[in-house]
C-alpha cells in the first residue's frame, strides 16, 4: 500500500474471507490502539465487541463463500473495541474485491465519537429542560401522545407556582433558577415512580401518569403534590415557601386527544387559581364557565367602543351631621340586553380583560371630569374615591396620568382619593409603591379598601403612604351580635387614630350600627342607610339636601 494509503484520515482494515487482518494503515493504529505488528494475522474479532461477532463473522463467511455483501457501497453505523476494551461509534464503508490470494475484504472506517456526543447533546436539548434536566415540553407531549395514540387511560396535571416572580424579583434570578432545581427533585419524589414531571416553562410545570385506570389516582398525585409545598425550600440563607395551583383531567373521559385534554387541565388550573394553593380536577360544568366568561369578554370589547359604562356614585358621610363628605365612584355597565349591570356582573373578568387600562383610565377621568362639574354648579367641595384596578399601576405611569388628569379638569390634588385592594398593596416593590408616594407629596388622597379580609400585614399599611382605611362591609354587618368582629373594628379604629389615618366604616345600614361605630370613635361611613350608589344627578341633589343638614363642621379627613 501506498504513502497515500498510510496517511488517509480514515483508518482502514483489510481481511480475507477467513477473517484475518492483512493489512491497517497508522490511522487504524491510532484508533484502535494497536501496533500494526499486533494486528496483521489476527482475527477482525479483535476490534469487534463480544455481543457483535457472530453477526460480522456469519456475514463474513458469506462474503467469502461467494454471496455478495448486502453492505458493499453502503456507509453504515457500528460500534467498534479499542485495546482497552472501550467501545465507540464507527462509520463503516465496506469494498469487497478479488484478488490472486482469493476475496478481501476492506473497510473504511471513521470514528464518530464527536458527531454521536453532539447528536446525542442535541437530543438532550430537544428533549430535556437545561436548568433541571427534567423533560420539556417538547418531550411531555411527545409521550403523551403516545399514551393517548395507545389507549391508555391517561392524567395530566397542570402545576402553576404562587409567588415564584417574587423570589426572582427580590432575591434575584440566581436564586430562582436553585428554587427550580429544587422543585426538580421534590416533584417526583412526592409521586409515584412511573409518573413522568416536565417543565414546560418559566415557573409551569407538568405531570403525565400513564395506566391510570382508577380516576381517584390523578386527584390522589395532586393532593400528594399540594402537600409537598408545605415545608419550606432551604436555598441557601432564605427559606422560600411557595404557593401552588394545580389543575387536572383525565383521558378519555375529559379529552381524547392532547389538546382537548390540556385544555380541559387547563380550565381546572384556572378554577385552582382562584381559590389559590389548591388542586381541582376537571369538571365538564367547567367549560360552560369557560364558554360564557369568553362571551362576557367579547361583549366588554364591544361595550368599551361603545361607551356603555356608567358611574354612580355613593356618599361618604358624616356620622354625627349628616353632611355628605365624600363620594365613591362605582362603574356601572348599562347593558343594552340584560340593563344596568352592577360590578359583580363583571368585574371579575374586566379586571383581567385587554381593555381593563382603557376603562380604568375612563373611571378616572369622567369622576374628575363630574367632580369638577359639581363645583362649577356651587356645591361644597367633596372628596372623590376612585378605585384602581392592578393594570393601572402597573403600566408604568400612574402618577403622571392622575396628576395629568386632576390638571385637565382644574382639580386640586386633595380633591382626589384612590382606592387600592389587597391585591395592589401587597406588591412590596418600588416600582409599585414609587408613584404612590409621588402622589401622595402632591395631596392625592391613599385608601387601604376592605381593610382586615385578607393577608396584608402592617407592614404594608407602613410602606405604602395611606391616609385612609376603608373597614370591610363584613365587620360591619355583624359587629353587633359578634364580638370579635367588634374587637376588629375597635382595633382598626385605635391603630388609624395613632396612625393618623382616616377611617371610613363600609356597609353601614342601621342606625344602631351608625350609634356603634360612633361611640368607637368612627366618625365617617358609608352604606345603604345613608343612600345607594346614584347616577350623577341625583347624587347632585342628594348633595344640595346634605348641604342644608345642621351640624358642626367636622375636621377635614386629611
Amino acid at each position: 500500500m501506498g504513502g497515500f494509503v498510510e496517511n488517509i484520515e480514515f483508518a482502514l482494515v483489510v481481511i480475507d474471507a477467513a477473517g484475518n487482518i492483512t493489512f491497517v494503515n497508522k490511522s487504524a493504529e491510532r484508533m484502535f490502539g494497536y501496533a500494526r505488528s499486533d494486528m496483521v494475522g489476527r482475527t477482525l474479532d479483535l476490534i469487534i465487541p463480544p455481543r457483535l461477532r457472530g453477526a460480522h463473522n456469519a456475514g463474513i463467511a458469506r462474503v467469502g463463500s461467494g454471496t455478495p455483501s448486502k453492505l458493499t457501497g453502503k456507509t453504515v453505523e457500528v460500534a467498534a473495541l479499542r485495546r482497552d476494551g472501550s467501545e465507540f461509534p464507527i462509520e463503516l464503508s465496506l469494498s469487497v474485491w478479488h484478488g490472486q490470494d482469493g476475496v478481501s475484504m476492506g473497510g473504511m472506517i471513521r470514528d464518530i465519537s464527536d458527531r454521536r456526543q453532539r447528536d446525542m447533546r442535541l437530543h438532550r436539548l430537544a428533549h430535556q429542560d437545561t436548568l433541571t434536566g427534567l423533560p420539556n415540553r417538547f418531550q411531555f407531549d411527545m409521550r403523551l401522545e403516545e399514551a393517548l395514540a395507545a389507549g391508555e387511560p391517561t392524567a395530566v396535571l397542570l402545576i402553576d407556582l404562587d409567588g415564584f416572580k417574587k423570589v426572582n424579583d427580590t432575591l434575584g434570578h440566581a436564586t430562582g433558577d436553585t428554587l427550580l432545581q429544587a422543585l426538580a427533585v421534590r416533584l417526583p419524589a412526592a409521586l409515584e415512580a412511573n409518573a413522568m414531571v416536565a417543565r414546560l416553562g418559566s415557573d409551569e410545570f407538568a405531570v403525565l401518569l400513564r395506566g391510570i385506570h382508577d380516576p381517584s389516582a390523578g386527584e390522589a398525585a395532586a393532593g400528594s403534590l399540594l402537600r409537598s409545598f408545605e415545608k419550606p425550600f432551604e436555598i441557601g440563607d432564605h427559606l422560600v415557601k411557595l404557593g401552588v395551583s394545580i389543575g387536572g383531567a383525565m383521558a378519555p373521559s375529559d379529552g381524547s386527544d392532547a389538546e382537548e385534554l390540556l385544555a380541559s387541565a387547563d380550565l381546572a388550573l384556572y378554577r385552582a387559581r382562584k381559590q389559590g394553593n389548591s388542586y381541582r380536577m376537571f369538571e365538564p360544568g367547567m367549560r360552560n364557565a369557560v364558554a360564557a366568561r369568553r362571551a362576557l369578554q367579547d361583549e366588554l370589547l364591544r361595550a368599551i367602543g361603545a361607551g356603555e359604562f356608567v358611574l354612580h356614585y355613593q356618599p361618604q358621610v358624616c356620622l354625627e351631621s349628616g353632611k355628605v363628605l365624600g363620594a365613591e365612584a362605582l362603574l356601572r355597565w348599562n347593558h343594552p340586553s340584560r340593563g344596568l349591570l352592577e360590578p359583580a356582573d363583571f368585574l371579575a373578568v374586566l379586571e383581567s380583560h385587554s381593555g381593563a387600562l382603557t376603562v380604568g383610565g375612563w373611571i378616572l377621568d369622567e369622576a374628575c371630569r363630574q367632580s369638577a362639574e359639581w363645583r362649577a354648579h356651587g356645591l361644597a367641595p367633596i372628596s372623590m374615591a376612585v378605585n384602581l384596578f392592578a393594570v393601572q399601576v402597573n403600566a408604568g405611569n400612574l402618577a403622571e396620568t392622575v396628576l395629568t388628569t386632576l390638571a385637565r379638569h382644574g382639580l386640586p390634588a386633595e380633591a382626589l382619593e384612590l382606592e387600592v385592594t389587597e391585591t395592589i398593596a401587597l406588591d412590596h416593590e418600588e416600582r409599585t409603591v414609587a408613584p404612590f408616594r409621588k402622589l401622595g407629596e402632591a395631596g392625592v388622597g391613599l385608601a387601604f379598601d376592605d381593610f382586615g379580609t385578607g393577608h396584608a400585614a402592617l407592614s404594608t399599611i407602613k410602606r405604602f403612604p395611606l391616609t385612609l382605611l376603608k373597614i370591610d362591609r363584613s365587620f360591619i354587618r355583624d359587629m353587633l351580635s359578634q364580638p370579635q368582629d367588634a374587637a376588629i373594628v375597635r382595633a382598626v379604629l385605635g391603630m388609624a387614630r395613632d396612625m393618623g389615618l382616616a377611617v371610613v366604616a363600609e356597609g353601614i345600614e342601621t342606625r344602631a350600627q351608625e350609634a356603634a361605630l360612633y361611640a368607637m370613635g368612627c366618625r365617617v361611613g358609608q352604606g345603604y342607610l345613608y343612600s345607594r350608589a346614584l347616577p350623577a344627578a341625583d347624587f347632585e341633589q342628594l348633595m344640595k339636601r346634605s348641604a342644608k343638614a345642621a351640624g358642626k363642621k367636622l375636621p377635614r379627613r386629611r
